[in-house]
């Protein structure tokens, strides 16, 4: 449903009634270990073999942890860490926790020791699952300035300054366990209610300090409700876990849904993995970023550029062919005729390489995080791998709308979920209200009165519009430069359109407050080095190569040939080369790969100035 003002833009939308009634991640929990019971609930790589953890034994670990946290003097109500990468053990520490009544508080690996002290006082966490040494020594560094952590729980013996094991706190709560025991420790953990805190998950930000945002077990339950209506699973399905699980989006999608709907999870070994991953898994749900369709792309349009000229012509003859084949299938229409006939070949030739690529069965993709690109998002469709995109975020537990098999519109981020309203402010910003919305933030009510109104609107501080009921992403409405004539731009579109190109890897604009916008670049080094190496350059590291005038104008043909549909002064008039990529670790990316675009601004400052200089502002 839809609500609009004739001759004036949609402002409000709405998914309809809630999916189902309140509901609990404890009662989610049991039902689906009463319902599935796979042999492969879990997946995950132990040397060179991939090996799997049953619903039954998943259930029996989780009441040994839950009843073991009981048996050190972990109290109902309380808040318990976990400093983890994904790994089964996260996921049996979640669900230990949850159904023994306790908050708790996920923390992403990448974070150094002084983050960690932070989220760990400012929860009250009495607790902390270390995942390695690594993580360990993290914790053992800052544990005098947070006395309040009584227990580290190391999830491998020996982890330096752990108080104890995963698998020791599993033999305390199996000790003496009788029959009435285990009735007791269900009886208790279904007593949890929709209203009661299931976690504190502190937003990774690209700007300011971290807060605590307080979800609840109904927050939670509503969100894998509604998209289980939406987005039925099938028997079978396995999902590749590799984003970080201390983040809402995998939380939610692929985690508690997947868990939810019996999917078996596979926990890929690292991001690097991945590809090997896909092919040993052969996954056929994958809950990913923008960033990791943008790279597997690159990577695909990289290799037919390389290739000799016949692959080269038949690459982008395939291409051309499901762009059209695309269009009618989004329009409504079945291809036909000789459309349908040079789609099959098109299909054998080049597509079907494409689906080997990520393992040969993949029935759906997931996109959350940041807003994907339509042309990528196209370019999958067209191969017969669907990307649905979705947005939310943390505080909404955190889809809002999201795309379906069903109602499927590229370049937006869908529909309304079931029982979500959102409506467009008059600037412009995306409100949202349902029974997805946080509590508010742990230890910040004034912060929390800032998100949600009194009438229970949380402003998401996007930019959107609606179109049949669709909602669109602007961009992020701190993110919008505002230039010194009073211009808005919404740098992520173009930014998008810039990294469609083979020798773009990462692209940022930056001019707020400036006379014009300016851009700066980081090369896909892969492809500019073979360029290099064909026009005969000589460079011994990165940035000697980026300095060369050569490759100043090649990447700057580049860039401004991939930039189309612009004004004039949304244009950037400027590109500025970097010689390293983004990351987390070096604070320019959030852990889902989010640019922070303040920090890579004040970072290279002195660049950016530099770019201004000649037109004296």
């Amino acid at each position: 449903m839809t609500a609009t003002l004739p001759g004036a833009p949609e402002t409000f939308a709405t998914g309809g009634p809630v999916a189902s009634p309140p509901g609990t991640l404890t009662g989610l929990f049991f039902e689906a270990v009463a319902k599935y019971n796979r042999p492969d609930a879990l997946q995950y790589k132990a040397g060179a073999e991939w090996r799997s953890i049953s619903h039954a034994v998943l259930a029996e670990r989780v009441r040994h942890i839950a009843r073991g946290l009981r048996a050190i003097g972990v109290n109902r109500g309380e808040q318990v860490a976990i400093l983890s990468e994904n790994r089964p053990e996260w996921a049996l520490a979640d669900y230990g926790c949850l159904t023994a009544g306790i908050a708790d508080v996920p923390i992403y690996p990448t974070l150094i020791p002084e983050q960690i002290a932070y989220i760990l006082r400012d929860s009250r966490s009495v607790a902390v699952f270390v995942s390695t040494e690594e993580q360990a020594r993290k914790v053992a560094e800052i544990r005098a300035s947070v006395p309040g952590v009584t227990h580290v729980i190391g999830f491998a013996e020996g982890l330096p300054g752990a108080d104890l094991s995963l698998a020791q706190l599993e033999k305390k709560g199996a000790d003496g366990e009788t029959a009435g025991d285990i009735a007791r420790y269900r009886a208790e953990a279904l007593e949890v209610k929709p209203d009661d805190l299931a976690t504190i998950i502190y937003t990774s930000g690209t700007t300011g300090e971290p807060k605590g945002t307080m979800l609840t077990h109904g927050n939670f339950h509503s969100n894998v409700q509604a998209v289980l209506s939406l987005v039925p699973m099938q028997h079978g399905d396995i999902a590749l876990s590799f984003l970080p699980l201390s983040h809402s989006f995998e939380r939610t999608v692929g985690h508690y849904l997947m868990h939810a709907s019996g999917v078996s999870v596979a926990y890929a070994e690292s991001v690097d993995a991945l590809l090997a991953n896909f092919g040993e898994v052969r996954p056929t749900i994958v809950v990913s970023v923008p960033r990791i369709y943008e790279k597997i792309y690159a990577r695909v349009l990289e290799n037919a550029l390389s290739s000799g000229a016949i692959k080269k012509r038949i690459f982008f003859w395939a291409r051309d062919v499901g762009d059209r084949w695309a269009d009618e299938k989004l329009a409504g229409r079945t291809p036909g005729g000789l459309l349908a006939f040079k789609y099959s070949i098109a299909g054998k030739l080049v597509f079907s390489k494409l689906k080997a690529r990520v393992g040969g069965r993949l029935r759906l993709f997931v996109s959350g995080g940041a807003p994907l690109a339509p042309e990528i998002n196209k370019f999958f469709y067209s191969a017969g791998l669907t990307i649905l995109e979705g947005y939310g975020l943390t505080e909404t537990s955190p889809i809002i709308s999201c795309n379906t098999p069903e109602h499927f519109r590229i370049g937006t981020v869908g529909r309304p979920l079931p029982g979500v309203d959102v409506k467009i402010a008059s600037d412009g910003e995306i409100l949202s209200r349902g029974p997805n919305i946080m509590l508010g933030y742990l230890n910040k009510p004034e912060a929390t009165r800032e998100a949600i109104d009194p009438e229970g609107w949380f402003h998401t501080g996007d930019i959107g519009e609606l179109k049949d009921g669709f909602l669109r992403i602007t961009d992020r409405k701190k993110d919008i430069i505002v230039t010194a004539g009073g211009k808005n731009i919404a740098p992520q579109p173009v930014e998008n359109q810039a990294k469609m190109n083979k020798y773009v890897s990462q692209a940022v604009m930056i001019g707020d407050k400036r006379k014009f916008p300016v851009m700066l670049v980081v090369p896909n080094f892969e492809s500019l080095e073979k360029w290099a190496k064909l026009k005969n350059l000589l460079w011994t590291n990165r940035a000697q190569l980026l300095a060369q005038p050569l490759v100043k104008a090649k990447i700057e043909k580049e860039v401004f040939g991939s930039l189309h549909g612009l004004a004039n002064f949304e244009m950037p008039k400027k590109i500025a080369l970097l010689d390293r990529d983004f990351s987390i670790e070096g604070g320019e990316l959030t852990p889902t790969l989010k640019v922070k675009r303040r920090v890579i601004d004040q970072r290279h400052r002195t660049l950016v100035d530099s770019l201004y200089i000649d037109h004296g502002d």
